[in-house]
């Protein structure tokens, strides 16, 4: 089995790697530009270096390790068509993803900005209008690993959870579900609205006008999922016109965001550039993913973890 792994990782992975799978030959630290993509069987990538070119090249490739949650820019409806298994890493941002939502929860509620923001100016000025996180209510869309995981954080400071998913079905973590359809209804009694929701078909421009003008004109909308889950004029124009209190954004529909764009400079929106996954165990993580994979491909199992559908996206 020959394996490619397109971004670098640590000497001693490597290592271990070579001595748990002594029956595969690795290439590590190549480029999808490289001539042994045309022999691999496992390619293992970030995922965004995959086209249609690569996937001519790679005749003999059966399997794509994405070592990212998501897989919405890859030509996956191609990969269907040569029967390439898709899994991904999905889960292993949990921990890094839920601290950073909480942390700008806290951050908002316990004026933290501001007081970073006095200190420039070496002046003892004390009045914030800090408040409790204690009490509010969150509803998170698309309460699967991350929001489950945020959820289950939240609880422990006295917030209520609503999740919002496409079914239905019950979630740690939550205190309540709705489905996609219940939205509008929810909206009202969220003080924080986050959506960790990837980019499929039925997640693509799911908020509208509508839903921002149905939420507290205090509330507070987090995205930590995909920037293509609302239209950004619309969100925009929300921000401008105070019909919600605040909006913490980690990703949006074209980046990096551009310079020009009025996010940056609005009082009440936090730019976060596309940072909330990042965590010194990310590639550790990735790799507990893969070693469960390859164990099983290596006994011919067909039980793997972490399938991507190509026609859902997820």
């Amino acid at each position: 089995m020959e394996i490619l792994f397109t971004f670098k990782i640590k000497e001693h992975d490597k290592l271990a790697l070579i001595d748990e799978f002594p029956s595969a030959s690795f290439h590590f630290n190549g480029s999808i530009e490289d001539e042994e993509v045309e022999k691999v069987d496992v390619i293992v990538t970030y995922g965004g270096n995959i086209d249609t070119t690569v996937l001519n090249r790679a005749k003999s490739l059966k399997w794509l390790m994405i070592a990212s949650a998501g897989v919405e820019k890859m030509p996956l409806l191609e990969i269907a068509k040569r029967n390439i298994l898709i899994t991904n890493v999905r889960g292993i941002h949990k921990t890094p993803m839920a601290e950073s939502v909480l942390a700008h929860m806290l951050a908002l509620k316990r004026s933290i900005p501001e007081i970073y923001a006095i200190q420039e100016t070496k002046k003892w000025a004390n009045k914030f209008n800090s408040t409790e996180l204690k009490g509010s209510t969150a509803l998170i869309l698309g309460p699967g690993a991350i929001g489950s995981e945020i959820g289950r954080l939240l609880q422990a400071f006295g917030v209520k959870t609503i999740g919002c998913n496409r079914t239905g079905r019950s979630v740690d973590s939550m205190d309540e579900i709705i489905t996609f359809n219940d939205l509008l209804n929810k909206l009202p009694v969220a003080d924080f609205v986050i959506s960790v929701l990837p980019s499929t078909p039925e997640t693509k421009g799911l908020l509208t006008t509508e839903h921002l003008e149905a939420m507290k004109d205090t509330a507070v909308f987090m995205n930590f999922g995909r920037g293509d889950v609302i239209n950004e004029g619309v969100l925009l124009r929300a921000l401008k016109e105070n019909v919600i209190g605040h909006a913490v954004l980690d990703v949006f529909e074209t980046e990096p965001l551009p310079e020009s764009h009025e996010f940056w400079s609005l009082r009440n929106c936090t730019v976060s550039p596309h940072v909330s996954s990042k965590s010194g165990k990310y590639i550790e993580r990735s790799l507990v993913v893969f070693k469960k994979n390859m164990k099983i491909w290596i006994e011919n199992d067909k039980n793997f973890i972490n399938v991507i559908n190509p026609k859902s996206g997820y």
